[in-house]
């Protein structure tokens, strides 16, 4: 809109400079954009922390247990600060293909190819950086064959691989079964109800039957 005794071309002008300032906003502000922190609490200083790089088709949703915040910009490259130590990392790898012939109104135009969650732990040092070594799929048919047996490895700075990702489901069950304590199965100490084998479970109960019942099972074992 020409203001009045504006001069000629004084708009167009006017709507360059604020383009212009816009861009230098943005440019200003891209660096803390695309960086998160993964931890609650003040920030690291820069060489006290590591930095994970994770592309546009990586989504990471949860570090240690934490939520990841997420973005209006779904293919935006982010880096992800990581305190130093053992980091959990869960994830999903997602592209994104145009669908063919004639589209419906409320029928979405692309094709979504997304991975079940993965998960991969980086024992993270000061100051490195990582980054995932993902082989691009060329076709839609190669993306869902891909994402149907996912996994994916992390490099180092030097090319070195560091982590190799799991689906999450598989990494939990195993987790769980590391914290189940196996049983004492020497005779007389398996607890009522716990969970041996069959061989174990007989010595047990050998160990606690009177000499009757023993004679008495050798003959029924024997007949």
């Amino acid at each position: 809109m020409k203001r009045q005794g504006e001069a000629p071309g004084a708009g167009r002008l006017r709507t360059g400079l604020m383009v212009i300032a816009g861009l230098i906003l943005l440019s200003g502000c891209s660096s803390s954009m695309t960086r998160v922190q993964t931890w609650e609490g003040k920030a690291a200083d820069a060489g006290q922390v590591a930095i994970l790089e994770a592309p546009g088709a990586i989504r990471v949703e949860e570090v240690n247990g934490r939520p990841m915040p997420s973005f209006l910009i779904d293919d935006l490259s982010l880096d992800y600060e990581l305190l130093p130590g053992e980091n959990r990392v869960v994830f999903t790898y997602r592209t994104i293909w145009a669908r063919s012939g004639v589209v419906d109104n409320d029928e979405s135009k692309v094709h979504v190819v997304e991975t079940p969650q993965q998960i991969l732990t980086i024992d993270a040092e000061p100051g490195a950086r990582y980054q995932f070594e993902i082989d691009k799929p060329g076709t839609r048919a190669q993306a869902e064959a891909m994402a149907s047996d996912f996994s994916v490895r992390l490099l180092d700075s030097g090319g070195e691989v560091v982590a190799t990702s799991a689906p999450r489901v598989d990494a939990d069950a195993r987790t769980r079964a590391a914290r189940v304590p196996l049983p004492d199965s020497r005779p007389g100490n398996v607890p009522a109800g716990a969970s041996a084998p069959t061989l174990d479970r007989l010595k047990s109960l050998w160990g606690e039957a009177s000499e009757e019942e023993k004679r008495e099972f050798l003959r029924w074992a024997f007949e």
